[in-house]
């Protein structure tokens, strides 16, 4: 990256869980903090969207690294090609428990609330729910079909009103490439199994995969062809 990236995007749940405190950084992201200033220092810009596990970023990114930090998807173009870009939590069909305390996590209130909440307290217990909500996840892993996976089908959807060349959310923790007319939906993947990336160029976007210090072409395991 350090090379030949101009930008990188992070599409959410980098954290397992974050808290913007005002005066506290939580404990463990030294390192990785350390790679962002040193890269951000040679004049590559940062982007940040918010995913269901760091829905609670704020400033600090910013004021810290120049990162931009986006709480919603975003229409972008590189190379003449027009992108759409988020982490996914909430779209498309189904999903409804998340979808109904969302809006209530995301708002000032919450957070004004669990602020109170001492940082040992609260971390811990966000914590222990994103562990159970983990294991909890048995389709997380399973390419679930064409006609359920709910971000392909908004993709579908969004592409007959207002078309896009390429659709790139993360929030499946799968790595596939789907076509749909016209365009093509990527997810991304995770580094937890997967240690998958979208490299995007003047031709179209590339999977690649971080093995033994190197970046190898890679394959998805559901490819244009399902």
């Amino acid at each position: 990256a350090a090379q030949d990236a101009t930008d990188i995007y992070f599409v959410g749940d980098v954290f397992d869980f974050w808290f913007e405190y005002k005066t506290v950084v939580p404990k463990g992201f030294a390192r990785f903090f350390g790679k962002i200033a040193e890269l951000s220092d040679k004049g590559i810009s940062f982007h940040f969207f918010h995913g269901n596990h760091d829905m609670w970023v704020r400033s600090y990114f910013h004021e810290e690294f120049g990162m931009t930090v986006y709480e919603q998807p975003i229409s972008a173009t590189f190379y003449g090609k027009k992108y759409f870009i988020g982490h996914g939590d909430g779209l498309g069909p189904g999903d409804r428990g998340y979808k109904l305390i969302k809006g209530f996590l995301r708002s000032k209130l919450c957070q004004w609330a669990f602020a109170r909440l001492h940082p040992n307290v609260g971390i811990g217990l966000a914590r222990y729910f994103s562990n159970k909500s983990r294991e909890g996840s048995a389709d997380e892993h399973q390419f679930l079909g064409f006609n359920s996976e709910w971000l392909y089908l908004y993709a579908q959807e969004m592409q007959a009103t207002n078309p896009h060349d390429f659709y790139i959310f993360g929030h499946r923790h799968l790595p596939y490439s789907l076509p749909i007319k016209d365009g093509t939906y990527f997810n991304l993947g995770e580094w937890i199994h997967y240690n998958t990336f979208i490299k995007v160029t003047s031709d179209q976007p590339q999977y690649f995969q971080w093995q033994d210090n190197e970046a190898i072409p890679y394959t998805p395991p559901y490819g244009q062809h399902g």
